[in-house]
């Protein structure tokens, strides 16, 4: 091994499996895909309807994760070790939750007989946006704040010494050193944002043009009805490519170690 491990080898041909297993579902999805009539299929209303809802919905999802997930990333990382603890295993709750619990549990608040049943929020659009927000946030979170930790507190104590306020140091220190995490963060939020199926079907439904966003018309379309088959291929190459350049740009994005 060129790492200079101590693995075995035969670890490799399980390892090899794995690999394989992750990766020939995705070249079985790609070969399926009609290049000559990709872009009609992605252009046609029912697939245009979806991707630009899916768009819009994910890009405010965003917003709102980077508007409370920033604050509790901060709050979290500047925690003493037990309440940073509990902090974070609570936010890491529906990352491990099935998406259809988030579903039932956004209903029993904001449905007609629960606890803000008043709002009138299922089944429109912006209930696609909570729901999304809900399945998002922890990615941006939990990224935002792992970047916080790795700067310390040092450079804020140097500025404060040097009387520095406590927002001056928020905006001159503190996110500057954690922008690399927070970049990071926002894209993993926004990416799983618009690839959010379970908790938008159930809390917000599936109509076309309201709530269908590109998961639900991959899942519409594979069920014999509304966007065609050909379209939710292509739909699902968009959503594996928007992945591939999340990753991409999260690893970029990822600190080399200091600090310019």
């Amino acid at each position: 091994m060129s790492g200079g491990g101590y693995v075995p080898r035969w670890l490799v041909v399980p390892a090899t499996a794995g690999l394989l297993f992750l990766l020939v579902p995705l070249t079985a999805l790609v070969t399926r895909v009609q290049w000559d009539t990709l872009w009609a299929d992605v252009a046609s209303e029912a697939a245009r309807s979806a991707l630009l809802l899916s768009v819009t919905t994910g890009a405010l999802a965003t917003l709102v994760c980077a508007a409370i997930g920033i604050p509790l990333a901060l709050l979290i990382a500047r925690s003493s070790a037990r309440t940073a603890a509990a902090l974070r295993a609570l936010v890491t709750v529906p990352l491990v939750l099935p998406p259809m619990v988030g579903g039932v549990a956004l209903l029993y608040l904001f449905g007609r007989n629960g606890w803000l049943g008043g709002l009138g929020l299922p089944f429109t659009t912006a209930a696609v946006v909570l729901a999304q927000v809900f399945v998002a946030l922890p990615f941006l979170v939990l990224a935002v704040e792992g970047a916080l930790r790795s700067t310390g507190v040092e450079v804020e104590r140097t500025a404060a010494s040097l009387g520095a306020s406590r927002a001056t140091i928020l905006r001159r220190v503190t996110l500057p050193l954690a922008a690399p995490g927070i970049v990071a963060g926002v894209v993993l939020c926004f990416a799983r944002a618009i690839g959010e199926f379970g908790a938008t079907a159930l809390f917000a439904g599936n109509r076309p043009g309201v709530t269908q966003t590109m998961p639900l018309a991959i899942y519409t379309a594979f069920n014999g009805g509304g966007v065609a088959q050909g379209s939710a291929v292509a739909l699902a190459l968009l959503l594996l490519v928007t992945a591939i350049g999340v990753l991409l740009l999260v690893r970029g994005w990822r600190p080399s170690g200091g600090v310019a």
